[in-house]
């Protein structure tokens, strides 16, 4: 069996807005990422601005101030992955590169796996 890649990159991009976003917010609020069944393509990501803390399996990813929270369920597909911030001529959105994803929506936030 191959070993599970559990590495996420969050860039400087992405940790500025996301602490950017989370100065409005209380404070101890994380953002959590985690992928869910449904979507176009099979799955979706989802973005959950939460106040708690870290469980003992969870991926703590941290940039700029921010602080990202990965389950280790939706790990399983984010491994590898790095999670971005674009802002460009069609607009501003996070993005995620996911290595594991054979297709994917024309909006980026839905996806399948081999």
């Amino acid at each position: 069996m191959a070993e599970q890649v559990t590495d996420v990159e969050l860039t400087s991009a992405a940790g500025k807005q996301i602490a950017k976003i989370l100065k409005n917010e209380p404070e101890g609020t994380i953002l959590r990422i985690a992928v869910s069944g449904g979507g176009c393509s099979g799955f979706q990501y989802e973005y959950n601005l939460l106040q708690e803390t870290a469980a003992n399996d969870d991926l703590v990813l941290q940039s700029e101030g921010a602080t990202v929270l990965i389950d280790r369920v939706s790990l399983q597909f984010l491994g590898g992955s790095k999670i971005d911030y674009v802002d460009d001529l069609v607009g501003q959105a996070f993005k995620i590169d996911n290595p594991n994803t054979v297709a994917s929506c024309g909006c980026g936030n839905s996806f399948d796996m081999a």
